[in-house]
Parts: structure tokens; sequence; C-alpha cells
């Protein structure tokens, strides 16, 4: 059975960091050099400075004097958090996920108590156990599923607020018997916080901060990941047909050339049938625009347009002890960064 429960919070006294909008980001994994400037200008507080740093001896001696001149402050009492993200999907339409974070116990997969779904690459985690080294803290939560009630949020108005995410601080337990999660997001930094773990053996490292989204939870959604070959030589029998019309039949995955446009269909996930057909120097996107637009330049000579897998799907696939290739998810909304920390 998962361990949660609450934790001693660090979190920005807006007094000193100034206005929170200026000091959240989106997780590290989904900026761009251009945007990581943007929010390094944005604030010298920007959390962004900790999750992307020029070394990570930069995060570590900011981190340690964020909490010396009081910009991060320590909560007095451990606590669990309801956090309630409001947004609008790729596909337009308005919608609330709701959550808990916590601090989690960390489980190694084969204990099956802890599901991962997708498969990492070495040189992430590498530079995420750096960072964890230097600041000794988790900066960013780890996005989780479980299979138990939903959220009731307080009545009362929010803790904190920014950017269409709320948090109300809990009292009493973090969750009750959440039972077997499934990582949504973070596997990287989940498999970096074992690591992490295994050469410090302290018991301050044995957990790490998550947010637990209910698999019943109405807003839980997931879109595709779309693929983008800078090279590709399969020989399909293309046609002139809209990609955009072929992708609505929800038939297989769409792919397109600059000599038209063809449906592939098999079994499996769309992610495995692209693997099949061998693409290489492979990019993503969950922008079909932009997927398309890529050969459209005549900047990649593939596009692949995929349909997201159902939530069912995915489970399965993780309870069987399977992985699925990287990026065959794309769990909408990300966490927002900089909302809390959890030091070790």
């Amino acid at each position: 059975m998962a361990e949660v429960k609450p934790f001693r919070a660090l979190r920005y006294d807006e007094r000193k960091a100034g206005p929170l909008e200026k000091l959240v980001a989106p997780p590290y994994d989904v900026i761009s050099p251009s945007q990581r400037e943007e929010y390094l200008a944005r604030s010298p507080y920007n959390v962004v400075h900790l999750t992307l740093p020029d070394s990570e001896d930069d995060a570590g001696r900011a981190f340690t004097e964020w909490q010396r001149e009081s910009v991060l402050v320590e909560e007095s009492e451990p606590a669990a958090w309801a956090l309630s993200q409001d947004y609008v999907g790729p596909d337009g339409v308005a919608r609330t996920r709701n959550g808990i974070v916590a601090a989690l116990r960390l489980e190694p997969y084969d204990r099956g108590v802890v599901l991962p779904h997708e498969r990492t690459h070495r040189g992430p985690k590498e530079g995420r156990l750096r960072l964890l080294r230097a600041t000794r803290a988790e900066l960013e939560p780890i996005f989780l599923l479980h299979d138990g009630p939903t959220v009731e949020l307080p009545a009362r108005q929010p803790d904190l607020a920014v950017d269409g995410a709320r948090l109300w601080r809990l009292d009493g337990p973090a969750l009750e018997d959440p039972g077997q999660l499934l990582i949504a997001d973070g596997h990287h930094r989940y498999e970096t916080a074992l690591a992490f773990h295994a050469e410090d053996g302290s018991e301050e490292s044995a957990f790490t901060m998550v947010s637990l989204v209910s698999m019943r939870e109405d807003g839980l959604t997931i879109f595709p990941t779309h693929r983008v070959a800078g090279r590709f030589s399969a020989d399909l029998p293309y046609g002139h047909e809209d990609p955009r019309d072929l992708l609505a039949q929800g038939r297989g995955v769409v792919v397109v050339t600059r000599e038209g446009a063809t449906l592939v269909e098999g079994d499996g996930l769309d992610t495995e049938l692209v693997e099949a057909l061998g693409p290489e120097e492979v990019s993503y996107t969950p922008s079909v625009d932009e997927a398309l637009a890529a050969v459209e330049r005549g900047g990649a000579e593939a596009a692949f347009l995929l349909r997201p897998p159902a939530l069912e799907q995915v489970w399965a696939v993780a309870a069987d002890g399977r992985t699925m290739p990287q990026k065959s998810t794309y769990f909408y909304p990300k966490l927002v960064s900089g909302l809390l920390f959890y030091k070790l």
C-alpha cells in the first residue's frame, strides 16, 4: 500500500519575493530555451532559477540564500494541500482538475505500489540527480493517479491562487488508502528520487512531493503527443486527403509527408505503430498544426498524427508490467512549478 503523508512545505513569501505570477512556471521539461530566458527575466526569484539553472551549484546556492533571506519560508506544521486547476484543453473545452499534494514514500517499481507507463532516458535523470544533490529538495511535484475518491474542495478562499491554479491547506490525513498509484507525468524525476535515496539513505529522502488525482476525476484528460521525423523513408500509399479529416476518423495513425497523407492501422498503441515504421530524428509536439507545418516548410520529412490512448489502456499496460514508448501520453495540463517546495 502506498504511504502518503502531510509535509512541511516551503513556499514563497510574496512580501519578499514579489507577486506569485512572476515566480511560477511550467515544469522544466516543457520549457524551451527562449521561454527559459523569459522566465529568468521575470524575477530573480522565479522558480526556473532552480529548475533550469546555469549550473546545479547555482541552484543550490540560490535555494539556500532564498531561505536565509526569507524569500522561501517553511510552514510551521505539516499539511497536505487540495489543488484545483482550471484550464482549456487543446480541444478548446474548459475543464477543472482537482487533486491532493502530499509526500509519498518512494517505492521501487518491482513492489507494484507505484506503476510507470513510459520508458525513460538516462540523460535527463543524470541532470536531475545532480540538481537534487545540490538542493536537497524536491522542486516540482510528480503527477500520479489513484483509483480512490475525488477531492472535496474546502468551502473557503484558497491559500494560494495563480494562473488558474488554487491551493488549500488541509487538516487531517493526506489521503487514506490510495491503493496502487500510476505515474501520469514525472517518470524521470521519480526514478531520480529513487536513485538519490539509494545513495543518501536518510528517512527524509525516502519521500517525494506528489500531486495525486483520482481516475474518477471529471477533469482528468489525456491528449496525444504527435511525432515529427527529420528522416523517414517508408514506402506508403500516400493520397491527397486532408490529414485532419483522416485523424478525425479515429482509425489509426495519420502519416504525412510532402507526397501526401495516409492512414496506418494495426493492433497496439499508436506510439507502437509509429515505432514500427522506423522514423529517425524524432521530435514531439502536442499541436497538429506544428507537426504539419514542420513538413510543409521542409524542416521534417514526415509527421505522425496520433490518437490519445484511453486511460484504461494506460493503466492496463502499467499493471501488466509493460511500458509505452516515451511521450505516449500527454496528461493536460501540466502541474504548476513554484507553488510548493519539499525540503528533504
